[in-house]
């Protein structure tokens, strides 16, 4: 379908295109419209119904955002701005340039200006920022007839009414009941008869990662927020902590590839910032690799009189850093989900010391068995290597378990503590530990 649309707009059969499209999901729209030349995009989008606009602007990128609002007219922009959902729009005002953002404000009412600067002004990553305004809120004195008929009269400018929430007067939250619930009920109980007091729910600064993992315990679909006197600010929708998860997992994935975050798709950033993101981390890997080379100096005369040691350093160091490298990656995906905290150092030691003495039992006797009876090397050699192996194994599971859980309790991010940098120390650690051994068991000094 998408390539059709593509010739229709090639041929400036605009209509046919115009039909064709609206006919679509409105995600797929943006799509289409991302890939089109930005003027057809632009063309398409103003030939777009008004609703059906407005919806397909939320789905775009921040670029052609910024493109369609530098040319649409003020009356499509106040359009735009009075159909969007609140917290769509505090995302696009985030990401948008000042110029862009004072001529969009320049059509919002003084009511809702006010709103905006004070969502603007929660940290990028607490739950203010996140949250939406346009919940349901019923009163407690509410029947359940009266309750349904107010939620017909204010659904349709509502993100969500599947949960609706019960508040005095002072707007303390108090309850919640589902509009299921609701459906279900006589029409004469009241609204405090059938709530649910029970309610979870975040604070206007927690941060985003903790409310993702409220969501995922929970499995909601929306989670109310409430101010330090616990009264009712907004709630934050299941599609917006879906982009959390996302945003958090990327910079995770960054991070543990040793790379600063960046919320900049690939293709679209700069070499000079790609480079300006890696640079840092690979300069600090590159430094501390200098210890390693400082072991090997140390031990040179033992490598000159039995140069066969140097064959076994590649597989000791990658061996080291693979198993390492596997464990961290376990931990810090437990602790991102919430299933390992700080409490339970101690049961991950206990837990990849077992595996790891099994896993380097295994490693140490295969290659025994290579490196004496296949390769025909001095049974010393044999037990230097292996012996060494098995220990590395060993510290490596450790280390890699151990490291994350130590980072988050520095209130460092615990992806840091992934692969390059476990490798680069485990390295260091394989020689000290492979030369030390050697000159036990070799008797070389």
């Amino acid at each position: 379908m998408s390539e059709q649309i593509f010739t229709l707009m090639e041929q400036k059969e605009y209509n046919e295109a115009r039909k064709r499209v609206v006919e679509m999901n409105a995600v797929d729209i943006a799509e289409i419209l991302e890939e089109l030349d930005i003027e057809d995009g632009i063309i398409l989008f103003r030939m777009l119904p008004k609703d059906l606009s407005v919806e397909v602007f939320s789905y775009l990128s921040n670029e052609h955002q910024k493109s369609i609002i530098n040319v649409i007219t003020d009356k499509e922009i106040q359009h735009i701005m009075e159909k969007m959902f609140f917290d769509d729009m505090i995302d696009l005002l985030e990401e948008m340039p000042a110029n862009i953002v004072k001529k969009i404000l320049k059509h919002t009412k003084e009511e809702e200006r006010k709103l905006i600067n004070q969502f603007l002004n929660y940290p990028a990553n607490s739950a203010g920022s996140l949250m939406t305004i346009e919940y349901v809120g019923l009163k407690k004195e509410m029947t359940v007839k009266q309750a349904m008929e107010y939620i017909k009269t204010i659904a349709i400018d509502r993100e969500t009414i599947y949960t609706c929430y019960v508040m005095n007067e002072s707007r303390k939250l108090e309850g919640i009941v589902s509009l299921r619930k609701l459906v279900i009920s006589d029409e004469t109980k009241t609204i405090s008869e059938i709530m649910t007091k029970d309610v979870i729910y975040v604070h206007t600064h927690d941060d985003r990662e903790d409310i993702a993992r409220v969501f995922r315990k929970y499995n909601f679909m929306a989670l109310p927020v409430v101010d330090k006197e616990d009264r009712l600010i907004g709630i934050i929708t299941v599609d917006d902590i879906i982009n959390v998860i996302d945003q958090e997992n990327t910079e995770d994935f960054q991070r543990m590839a040793a790379m600063e975050p960046s919320d900049e798709e690939y293709l679209d950033t700069s070499i000079f910032t790609l480079a300006k993101k890696r640079v840092g981390w690979l300069l600090f890997l590159m430094i501390s690799a200098i210890f390693t080379g400082n072991i090997i100096q140390h031990f040179e005369n033992m490598l000159q009189t039995v140069v066969v040691l140097t064959a076994f350093m590649p597989m000791l160091m990658g061996t080291g850093g693979n198993a390492g490298s596997q464990v961290s990656t376990l931990v810090i995906r437990g602790m991102a989900l919430g299933e390992i905290e700080l409490k339970d150092i101690l049961k991950v030691i206990w837990k990849e010391l077992r595996v790891s003495i099994i896993v380097g039992a295994i490693l140490s006797s295969i290659n025994f068995v290579r490196i004496v009876y296949f390769e025909k090397f001095d049974i010393k050699i044999g037990l230097v290597v292996c012996i060494t192996l098995f220990f590395v194994v060993i510290l490596a599971k450790i280390i890699g378990g151990t490291l994350p859980i130590i980072a988050k309790l520095f209130r460092v991010d615990p992806a840091i503590m992934a692969s390059p940098l476990i490798s680069t120390f485990i390295d260091a650690l394989s020689l000290f530990v492979y030369f030390s051994l050697a000159s036990m068991i070799l008797g070389i000094g």
